[in-house]
């Protein structure tokens, strides 16, 4: 089942969709009408999958196809533009405009909805291991579980697992 899109809004202080352009640029990077909208449409609908994306540009770009968007998104994620995130039991990875700080996720385990939270220690890795094995840690990628207030209100119960 995909994540249930979360319910958070373009986050302040991000590019509006006519500064795209400018930003693809800076980073070294063609302005295309596919890179513009998914970006646009990532600011909007954070943690959403290639396919959710392909889906929601459908109407406005038809000739953009699902590989394109998955080649847009490694681009724009190679270029520092989008983070990538790997939930656990997600077979799709997501991705998000939010970039350059250090924040986990949160997800509803009955609907599956998605939330940045705040990482408390500001920094990356923002954990302590006991032990690296010898390697230097860049991030800790933290994936907090719960159920939402919508779905406790419903009365729904997560799943066993």
């Amino acid at each position: 089942m995909p994540p249930t899109q979360n319910t958070e809004t373009r986050r302040a202080g991000a590019p509006q969709p006519e500064e795209w352009s400018a930003v693809l640029r800076a980073s070294g990077l063609r302005s295309t009408a596919g890179r513009v909208a998914a970006l646009g449409y990532l600011a909007d609908h954070p943690h959403s999958s290639a396919g959710e994306v392909h889906a929601g540009l459908a109407d406005a770009l038809p000739s953009l196809t699902l590989q394109s968007v998955h080649n847009i998104a490694h681009d724009l994620t190679e270029h520092g533009l989008l983070r990538r995130v790997n939930l656990p039991d997600s077979d799709s990875s997501l991705y998000e405009t939010r970039i350059g700080d250090n924040h986990h996720h949160v997800q509803c385990v009955v609907c599956r909805r998605i939330e940045d939270i705040e990482c408390v220690v500001g920094e990356a890795p923002c954990l302590s291991p006991d032990h690296a094995h010898g390697m230097r840690l860049l991030e800790a990628a933290v994936t907090f579980r719960g159920v939402c207030a919508a779905c406790e209100a419903a009365g729904a119960t997560p799943a066993a697992g």
